[in-house]
This record gives C-alpha cells, structure tokens and sequence, in this order.
C-alpha cells in the first residue's frame, strides 16, 4: 500500500503552521495552537478520523485567536489533500453522528476535489478557552476549502456550547475516517475519472 502521508509548512506575516498527516494513523495527536480549546477539538479530530497529527503553529495571538484559527485550518486541509495524492482507492463519502452528553451533532462530507461547507452549530457564548466561538465553524469552512472537500456540519441539539462544538469535530471526525478508508481498488470514486 502507497503510504498516505504529509509534511507541509505554512508561513504567513501573521503565523507559522507545521503539520504532517498520516491517514492510515492509530489517531495520535500532538497538537500546539496556543489556544487551548482549539489543541482540544484537533486532539479530539485526531483521534476519531484515526489520523495521526502533528501540528505546531505559532500565530500573533496578541492580536487575536482568528489568523491561527484560520491558518491552521488551511494548513491542516491542505496536508490531508497532498497526502490524499491522486484521490484514488478510498471511500470519498462519509457520515455520521455524534453525541456528547446532551449536544447531538451531524457531519456529512464528499472529497469530491471540490471545495464547499455549509455549518451551523447555533452556538451563543461569545469564546470558548481562548477561541472565538466564531472561528470554530471558521474553522470547518477553511479545512473544506484547502482540503477540497464538500463538509456539512450541524448541530441538532445541546444545551452547552463546549459540548456542541466538540460534539461538531467528533461528528465531523467519524465522517472524515469513513471518507478516507481505502477501497480494494485503485479506482477514482467518480465517473468522472478524476477528482
């Protein structure tokens, strides 16, 4: 099997993102944002996708959490995409549900090689540990556009935002894990020929 894996580097004015993937991983994290709540929801990404995570970023967080929210989205989808290759012999589709306590969250996604997102969490606090609430479905929009993948994620219940924002990234997790599992063939899910 053709290891599925990748190293990139993101360096901005405002941030610096180091992070590898690899997509057939037992879900180890080693994630360093500077925003706690945000180490938190990757850890929790990690883990469920069964990916394994390395991401290190380094942002101007004195001016706000929003430039390294965004940019290790952009890094993270843009790893996943490269490690993907030629977008051959996996599932493509996944989805599924996920509950945490109370909070029942929805994630649909399609590596389709396209780029859409479509979230709505009905969050309410104004920030969780340090992160805007938001930049949580930010977050999910700019993974889609780097990751070139249509993601669909709500919220249908809860009561406690901490809830159903995690809630959101398990969801959107289990999905992503469905959607990368390899196929026993080495064809491009489309009829298009290409994705």
């Amino acid at each position: 099997m053709t290891p599925r894996n990748a190293t990139l580097t993101r360096r901005t004015g405002e941030t610096e993102v180091v992070v590898t993937v690899n997509l057939d991983g037992t879900g180890s994290a080693d994630v360093h944002t500077g925003i706690g709540f945000l180490d938190h929801l990757l850890t929790a990404l990690a883990r469920h996708a069964r990916l394994d995570l390395v991401l290190h970023c380094r942002g101007d967080l004195d001016v706000d959490d929003h430039h390294t929210a965004e940019d290790c989205a952009l890094a993270l989808g843009a790893a996943i995409d490269q490690a993907l290759g030629e977008r051959r012999g996996f599932a493509r589709f996944g989805s599924a549900y996920a509950p945490l306590d109370e909070a029942l969250a929805r994630a649909v996604v399609d590596l389709s090689g396209r780029a859409c997102a479509v979230v709505d969490l009905g969050l309410r606090r104004e920030a969780l540990g340090g992160l805007a609430c938001e930049n949580i479905p930010h977050f999910i929009v700019s993974l889609a556009a780097t990751l070139r993948g249509a993601i669909h994620v709500d919220v249908l219940r809860g009561e406690n935002d901490h809830h159903r924002s995690e809630a959101a990234f398990k969801a959107l997790a289990l999905a992503l894990r469905a959607a990368l599992t390899r196929t026993n063939d080495a064809e491009v899910p489309s009829t298009k020929g290409v994705l």
